[in-house]
């Protein structure tokens, strides 16, 4: 028989469920022409229901943007603590927001820079990307794997090329799949950074 400590568990466990189906819809759809009702539709849900998680669509949005990042942070950083060398850990980090990245529309994308909460999720995700990428570099020029570089630099030039990249700007100069792009740019730091 089911406790009284059973029933936020499962409500928590419904959120996540929810929200993971969320990031699915929007990452492919966008969201700008989506309207709750559409949303529910899709989900084959309640609209009440989405209001249990947010008071409106722009909420809901912003809540579902946040879950996307969120989830991509942990699986980005279960594939850096799984590589061994300084150079593994930084291909590993940018492959890796290559492939969390991967499942996102140019209409998503779109919508994402076009509305200013999301849009500004995404900046602090890019600069928080930045700094992971500079802590990686310092380790590893702590390390002496790697050559004496300004690691902050490093990092500002990597955030640099994943903003371009995310915001298909690297797709439309060079004809570069996303995932290629962020494999070229791992490539390109590590062989400049590595000792000779």
């Amino acid at each position: 028989m089911p406790t009284s400590t059973d029933a936020p568990t499962f409500s928590t466990r419904r959120r996540a469920a929810l929200f993971d189906a969320l990031v699915d819809l929007l990452l492919a759809d966008g969201f700008a022409q989506l309207s709750v009702a559409d949303i529910a539709a899709r989900l084959r849900c309640s609209k009440t229901t989405l209001y249990r998680l947010a008071d409106s669509k722009e909420q809901l949005v912003a809540l579902t943007v946040t879950h996307f990042f969120r989830t991509a942070t942990l699986a980005v950083e279960e594939r850096v603590a799984a590589a061994g060398s300084a150079r593994d850990r930084v291909i590993s980090y940018l492959l890796a927001v290559g492939d969390a990245l991967s499942p996102a529309s140019e209409q998503f994308m779109s919508d994402l820079h076009a509305f200013t909460p999301t849009r500004e999720l995404y900046e602090l995700n890019t600069a928080a990307a930045a700094r992971r990428v500079q802590e990686l570099i310092a380790d590893g020029v702590e390390s002496g794997e790697f050559r004496d570089v300004h690691a902050a630099f490093a990092g500002d030039l990597a955030a640099a090329a994943m903003s371009r990249i995310q915001r298909r700007e690297v797709a439309a100069t060079t004809g570069l799949e996303d995932a290629e792009a962020y494999r070229q740019l791992a490539t390109i730091l590590t062989t400049g950074i590595a000792r000779d």
